[in-house]
Order: structure tokens, then C-alpha cells, then sequence
């Protein structure tokens, strides 16, 4: 049985690589559009699930992962950035304060016929506070590039936006991207056969 990881995130690969598991990568096309009328673990588990199906369709005997994070602050989505001035408005609206990070996952074992046999899904939320960021801070981080492939418009584990993170409360691998501890627990749960193949055997 082949793993799919249907996401684009070199933060998530990298993280699955972590832990040992083998797996090919088939980004999901499904457009990440947020409705703000919706809950943030409502949302991410959605669009967790949306993108796992869509990829679930192209594979046969196989085990799809799929995931999506989002930033919250004040009951506000930030996803991805759009542009310059959507980036700073994210990073100021975080400076000095405490906001959360939501991923959803979506996991499907795919049968050899191409039906889904078994599936699950769940959100993480860990909190994260920054410090208090200075407006050329936030202009040398934008110029840099980083924040626009992250929701909340930073990241935490591979470039400066580490340095804002004053504190975190709950899973960092989450803030990466990908839960791990929760995903382990989840496949052991739900999917025990799969998870002795995967972490159980030399």
C-alpha cells in the first residue's frame, strides 16, 4: 500500500519524512477559500477533507493525507496572504499578542477498487503568543518572501518567523503544519493495520 500526502507543503513532507514514512506527493487543486461564517475547526476540517478527497480519486490501494491550517485571532481567519499589504495587516494584527493555529486532517485508506474503506479526520489548535513586532521588523521579514505560502504570514520552524514566537501552548509540530502526535494516536486508533505497517515493523 502506497501513502499520498495530497499537499504541496514542503513543512508537511518534511515532517512525514521525520518520522520515517515513505510517500509520494499529489497536491489536491481544491481551492482553499474560507468562510468566515464557519467555525476555524469546522473550516479546517472541511477543507482537510475536501483535498483528501479530491487526491483519493486519482489512487487505488493506498492511504491519503490530507491537511489544512489556518491562524485565528479575535475570531478573524487569516489564511495565506494575498499581497504585500495583506501580510502586514496579518503580522500587525499578531504582534504582542496571543492567537491560535488550527490544522485539520483527513486521512482514507483507498481499497483496490478506488472506494474509501475506512477514513478519519480531527483538528489540532495549539496557541501561540508573539512579542511585540516594530514596523521594520515586519517590512524586513515581508521583503524576504516568507509569508506569503503561510497562513498568518509566518512560519515558525525554517526562517525568522521564529523569532516573533514568545511562547506556544500545545503542539508545535501543529504550527509547523502537520500534528504528528495526534495523527499517530488517530491511525492507531482507527487504522491499526496500517499503523503497524507504518511504525511498527523493521
Amino acid at each position: 500500500m502506497k501513502v499520498v500526502l495530497a499537499s504541496a507543503s514542503d513543512r508537511r513532507a518534511a515532517l512525514l519524512k521525520q518520522v520515517g514514512i515513505s510517500f509520494e506527493i499529489d497536491p489536491s487543486a481544491v481551492h482553499e477559500e474560507i468562510n468566515t461564517n464557519r467555525s476555524p475547526k469546522s473550516t479546517v476540517l472541511k477543507l482537510a477533507k475536501e483535498k483528501g478527497m479530491d487526491v483519493a480519486r486519482r489512487h487505488s490501494h493506498s492511504l491519503i493525507i490530507s491537511a489544512d491550517t489556518i491562524v485565528v485571532i479575535d475570531d478573524n481567519i487569516l489564511g495565506k496572504p494575498e499581497n504585500v499589504t495583506d501580510a502586514r495587516r496579518m503580522l500587525q494584527l499578531l504582534s504582542g499578542r496571543t492567537h491560535q493555529v488550527y490544522t485539520g486532517v483527513y486521512s482514507a485508506e483507498i481499497g483496490i477498487n478506488g472506494t474509501i474503506e475506512k477514513d478519519f479526520s480531527f483538528a489540532e489548535r495549539t496557541n501561540v503568543t508573539f512579542s511585540s513586532l516594530d514596523e521594520t521588523e515586519i517590512d524586513l521579514y515581508i521583503q524576504g518572501g516568507s509569508p506569503f505560502d503561510k497562513a498568518g504570514s509566518y512560519g515558525i520552524q525554517d526562517d525568522s518567523g521564529s523569532l516573533f514566537v514568545k511562547k506556544i501552548s500545545g503542539d508545535y509540530y501543529n504550527v509547523v503544519g502537520f500534528p504528528l502526535n495526534s495523527f499517530y494516536q488517530h491511525l492507531k486508533k482507527h487504522m491499526p493495520h496500517i499503523h503497524q505497517k507504518l511504525f511498527l515493523q523493521l
